[in-house]
């Protein structure tokens, strides 16, 4: 039995050193997300945010 070529098929995926954008989503309306974090989550905030305040003060 003799080898027989195998036909490979490779996806190379590369970014272009002009077209790089590093977490975009990350920092758009970055202001909201946090108001809209604190405000569902205004306890634990506090419950955070208390303690070291008064150990600052």
């Amino acid at each position: 039995m003799g080898k027989q070529p195998v036909k490979l098929k490779a996806v190379v995926y590369a970014l272009s050193p002009f077209q790089q954008k590093v977490m975009p989503g990350l920092w758009k309306d970055i202001t909201g997300k946090i108001h809209h974090k604190i405000s569902e989550n205004w306890i634990s905030a506090t419950l955070l945010v208390a303690p070291v305040v008064g150990t600052y003060s």
